[in-house]
């Protein structure tokens, strides 16, 4: 297990301005929906950008991911724009799915993004079945699936636990723990609150992940495991969300504002990054002041663009679903499968 990390100055001032980036998109978010630019579901991630940072950090586009829907910091960390991730939440064909699947269904082929999915814990055997690929094709990837404390509790979650530590499978089952899960304390929904001995067999890894740090770090020696062949883990990474579960949820019935805000003042991931900046002389309060203005000016600008934007034609109701094409459908046998010449 790793003990010790190493960054530089490029890396750390990298490091601040990817989470100032996250952070800043969901305050935005966060404003657009409170005036009705943005409707439906959205849940936001603030204060848990340390997850996606530290993570990516370790991995590269060619491993895996699959999430809950509180993905817009996770699909940023796998290539999709600001500009990309609001326009979608807004209903514009600029969107990353084209104004078309909204905030909880991001998706991204080229790097191995899966979403973004609705259903609680739905994405754990999804993300399994993709780690089964991986090892079928031999290659030295693996797939993160994560998933909520609450979502800790669905059974399909140990099914799949269950078939990938019988083949060995490079996955990576990581429950983001921000406590609260829909809006009950841990300690209210889970008899074993120790998320990560849940698997059992296959060994867990606990970690504070306000530190991007101990992320990247856990996830470096968990990748090198998975791919020695050792078969899946299970990782708890301890966060914190500022917001409710969601928009319709305030926040404040089920914990106290003064306990918000003095884990604002005392772990923030952000805060952690810039506290080490100044501590090594790397940039002044100034220089990283004007960093985040930068940031704030560019996506009020893009939130304009944007607002100009079309949404989806009428006629795009029927594009990107299978209605009106023809596949390769596989049966029980070959002879009997449909459109066998299909390329």
């Amino acid at each position: 297990m790793p003990t010790t990390a190493k960054t530089n100055k490029n890396e750390l001032m990298k490091y601040f301005k990817d989470m100032a980036l996250m952070r800043r998109v969901e305050i935005v978010s966060d404003l657009l929906y409170k005036n009705k630019f943005i409707r439906g579901f959205c849940h936001l991630y603030d204060g848990q950008e340390s997850i996606t940072v530290g993570m990516e950090a370790a991995l590269t586009m060619e491993d895996h991911i699959i999430t809950a829907y509180r993905d817009h910091t996770v699909a940023m960390g796998r290539g999709h724009t600001p500009y990309q991730i609001i326009a979608e939440m807004m209903q514009r064909s600029t969107g990353s799915s084209k104004g078309k699947g909204g905030s909880m269904h991001y998706y991204s082929g080229k790097n191995n993004f899966y979403g973004g999915n609705g259903i609680v814990g739905a994405q754990v055997p999804v993300g399994t079945g993709v780690a089964f690929g991986i090892k079928y094709e031999k290659k030295k990837e693996v797939c993160v699936s994560l998933y909520g404390d609450g979502a800790a509790n669905q059974g399909q979650i140990y099914e799949a636990a269950n078939m990938a530590g019988l083949w060995k499978l490079p996955c990576i089952f990581t429950c983001e723990n921000n406590q609260y899960a829909m809006g009950t304390s841990v300690e209210r929904h889970a008899h074993n609150t120790e998320f990560y001995k849940r698997g059992d067999l296959i060994p867990g890894i606990r970690a504070t992940a306000n530190n991007l740090f101990t992320v990247r770090e856990i996830y470096k020696f968990g990748k090198q495991y998975c791919n020695d062949g050792n078969g899946p883990l299970f990782f708890e990474l301890l966060t914190y969300r500022y917001h409710g579960h969601s928009m319709s949820d305030p926040g404040v019935t089920y914990r106290t504002r003064e306990e918000v805000n003095d884990y604002r003042k005392t772990q923030d991931p952000i805060l952690l990054v810039k506290n080490w900046i100044l501590e090594h002389s790397i940039a002044t309060e100034k220089d990283l002041k004007a960093i985040e203005r930068e940031i704030r000016a560019n996506l009020d600008e893009e939130v304009e663009k944007i607002k100009k934007d079309p949404m989806p034609a009428p006629e795009d109701l029927f594009s990107d679903i299978y209605q009106g094409k023809e596949y390769y459908i596989r049966n029980l046998d070959f002879p009997s499968s449909i459109n066998k010449d299909f390329e």
